[in-house]
């Protein structure tokens, strides 16, 4: 899936926007993307200057909006509702691309529980499981 795509499917833009490209979506099973980490990420100006590194809460959110094409849901939107079993592995840095694997684990109603990993060459750099919560999109 192209950016193109990506950019129609979810409401996030610049700089929110944390998903380059969609390399495997299987519908209510996993989604795999990639995020190409550049120096020109508006955070890199403050989160280090000296030594640049994605904010955790960053790399979450870049799992959230992957773990979001586990589902079809018309006229919904899904939100964050829980982040639970979050680790920090290994910093992600400028030039690093990151892989991200979500995983469904339970649907439930307007509930959905997401887990995943984000990697670089391999590496485990961050784990999460993510609830959703679906609610209608206003003008829908």
């Amino acid at each position: 899936m192209s950016i193109a795509q990506i950019m129609a499917a979810l409401p996030h833009r610049y700089p929110f926007l944390l998903l380059d490209r969609l390399l495997t979506v299987e519908p209510g099973v996993r989604v795999v993307g990639l995020k190409n980490v550049t120096i020109n990420e508006p955070y890199f100006a403050g989160h280090f200057p000296d030594e640049p590194v994605v904010p955790g809460v960053l790399l979450l959110e870049a799992m959230a909006q992957c773990g979001g094409f586990l589902f079809e849901v018309e006229g919904r939107r899904g939100y964050i509702a829980a982040i639970d079993k979050a680790r920090f592995v290994r910093p992600v840095v400028p030039g690093d691309q990151l892989i991200i694997e979500m995983r469904l684990l339970q649907r439930l109603g307007d509930l959905a529980r997401a887990a995943g990993e984000a990697k670089v060459d391999g590496q485990r750099a961050a784990t999460a499981e993510i609830t959703y919560r679906f609610r209608e999109v206003s003008g829908a």
